[in-house]
């Protein structure tokens, strides 16, 4: 006599930004059963360009994103339905890494910052970040998108950028590389939003009770992250490739800083 099948679990499909550790609790929730726990069946979609999260939401092919928060505020604006559900990354995970020729902010004269996209994500702060300095944009500098951390990592190391913000753990691995620290973009904004769980709010309305079992899971999987350091930082390495020694420094910043 075989044993009849478990209730089927809901298919869902959410999109992210790249293999960036502040996606850590959504690998937490697929590695520890967060979302099955909830009856759900999550497909993780991850891309490059921070436009194609809020693009696969608004255009109904994902039910969730987790996504910088100016996508949902310029979708408002223009009478879309997104909406923010949740918080992911509360306070910048970054620092304001140069070039190894640049020494200082003001070196960055006449040099080109990345960033993730020239409409929302980064470039926002970087403006402000340099108007603090006097360096006006686009008197003084040049923008690049070039996609998330990552992306701006690599345009680092060619050469093609000579600044950006790096995310944990690449700023400490840029650092140690011999790249330039030019400061922690918390001393000017001590909070905020960076990414958060977006929805279209039509379809979280129509299916309220999947939307509440997927924020139990997404709760349950961040509160696991601050819990379990050790755990944290082996599905870090599993999913973004860093040592062990990076993973421990990600999550050390995180943690003592409250992101």
């Amino acid at each position: 006599m075989t044993a009849s099948p478990g209730p089927a679990r809901r298919p869902l499909r959410l999109a992210t930004v790249s293999r960036n550790y502040f996606n850590l609790p959504i690998w937490i929730a697929l590695h520890q059963g967060c979302f099955a726990a909830e009856g759900l069946d999550v497909t993780l979609e991850i891309h490059e360009p921070i436009d194609a999260v809020y693009e696969r939401l608004r255009d109904g092919h994902v039910q969730f994103a987790c996504g910088v928060t100016e996508h949902v505020i310029l979708d408002r604006e223009r009478g879309g339905w997104q909406e923010i559900l949740a918080g992911n990354v509360n306070k910048l995970p970054f620092s304001f890494i140069g070039a190894r020729h640049i020494s200082s902010i003001e070196d960055l004269r006449g040099g080109t910052i990345g960033v993730s996209s020239i409409e929302a994500g980064s470039s926002s702060l970087i403006l402000k970040i340099l108007a603090a300095h006097g360096l006006e944009y686009p008197r003084d500098y040049k923008l690049l998108a070039c996609g998330p951390i990552l992306a701006r990592w690599e345009k680092l190391q060619s050469g093609e950028i000579d600044a950006g913000l790096q995310g944990v753990p690449l700023n400490h691995i840029a650092v140690d590389a011999g790249y330039t620290d030019l400061g922690d973009p918390r001393a000017l904004f001590p909070d905020f939003q960076f990414t958060s769980l977006n929805v279209d709010s039509r379809w979280a309305s129509d299916n309220r009770d999947t939307t509440i079992a997927f924020l139990r899971a997404w709760v349950r999987a961040h509160r696991w992250f601050f819990a379990n350091r050790e755990g944290a930082n082996r599905i870090a390495m599993a999913e973004t490739g860093v040592s062990e020694h990076y993973a421990d420094r990600a999550w050390l910043e995180c943690t003592e800083a409250g992101i």
